[in-house]
């Protein structure tokens, strides 16, 4: 295979409430991994509609994370910011991934276990099989690297596995179209830092997620800075002081996941954190994180406003990085048609 350039593909859901989980968990990285790799961010939008959405709701949640992208720092000149249902690609090469990936797979796949529930004869074929979609959003722009948390590390796997077996069922082909002994990258996961799974401020065995009916487990990121504060001192906690060393986390979710946040936020470490508060009790920990929390999420939220506050510009923004995103996406997709032995 020719050498690819280094490139990121992540995408976000439009669900509604973006929260610290999804800034520490995703949004944060996609920022510091501009300065290294081209990127592409995605609002997945298609994603979205695997279970019911209310038309004029989707519609204020697309351009909720086109706001948190941009507030948080993503640069929509320098990088490609587009939603997905813009790219038609996105849907035909998942067509073919349909094809190319067994049925055994995505029976292993825990999310739709998940979301599907008890129920899973009434869910949609979509929520099945959007890992096939997921794939799809990677590897038509033969992205290299795909920022990702814990939860969706399967996903990827299964990307990885569509793109071998690919390369693998058409390696002839490949060949003879000129792209080397491989056309798709078996791309990378990036997890890194010490928050890559926020968990609850109400029950540290819980992820944070907008869908908990208590709005004190999440820090949205539109949180003005008296409520992110309001919500910092009530989380929840338990009667032992800070430990020195991270081992004595160990058992004690609130606490860890609190050291964690603590830590993301500073661009640090869960042991620098211990060297500085180790010791000391939740409510002055609690004090610090506070400050630490609204120095850094309160300017987003502002700026989160202003931007939704101007939905043309937030249009714009998703239709130009749609036209950039659509000339890589069809030259690609035109070399699997080709590859497959369509004639376009």
């Amino acid at each position: 295979m020719s050498l690819l350039p280094q490139r990121v593909f992540s995408g976000v859901q439009p669900t509604g409430n973006l929260h610290l989980g999804n800034y520490l968990g995703a949004i944060s990285r996609f920022v510091a991994l501009q300065q290294t790799h081209d990127c592409i961010y995605c609002v997945v939008d298609l994603h979205a509609i695997t279970v019911p959405q209310k038309p004029s709701e989707l519609v204020a949640n697309i351009r909720e994370v086109t706001a948190a992208f941009i507030a948080c720092g993503v640069d929509p000149k320098r990088h490609i910011i587009f939603n997905q249902s813009q790219v038609a690609e996105h849907a035909e090469l998942a067509w073919i991934f349909n094809c190319i990936a067994r049925i055994g797979w995505l029976n292993r796949m825990t999310q739709f276990k998940e979301k599907a529930g008890k129920d899973r004869e009434n869910a949609s074929v979509g929520l099945y099989a959007y890992p096939t979609l997921m794939a799809a959003d990677i590897l038509i722009y033969r992205a290299t690297h795909v920022p990702v948390g814990e939860d969706q590390k399967q996903h990827l796997e299964l990307a990885r596995d569509i793109a071998q077996k690919f390369n693998n069922d058409f390696a002839e082909s490949i060949t003879a179209a000129g792209h080397g002994d491989a056309f798709f990258p078996l791309p990378e996961p990036l997890i890194q830092g010490p928050a890559t799974r926020v968990m609850s401020l109400r029950d540290g065995a819980k992820k944070m997620s907008k869908s908990d009916p208590s709005d004190n487990s999440r820090i949205n990121l539109s949180d003005d800075a008296d409520t992110i504060a309001q919500k910092v001192r009530r989380a929840k906690t338990d009667p032992e002081v800070l430990p020195s060393e991270t081992p004595g986390l160990a058992g004690r979710p609130e606490a860890d996941n609190l050291v964690g946040i603590y830590a993301a936020l500073a661009d640090g470490s869960k042991a620098d954190v211990l060297r500085e508060f180790g010791g000391a009790n939740f409510s002055s920990f609690k004090g610090a994180l506070v400050d630490l929390a609204v120095a850094k999420l309160g300017p987003i939220g502002a700026d989160m406003r202003r931007l939704q506050a101007d939905p043309d510009y937030i249009d714009e923004v998703l239709r130009e990085g749609s036209r950039r995103a659509r000339v890589i996406a069809a030259e690609n997709m035109k070399a699997v048609k080709e590859i497959v032995g369509f004639i376009s």
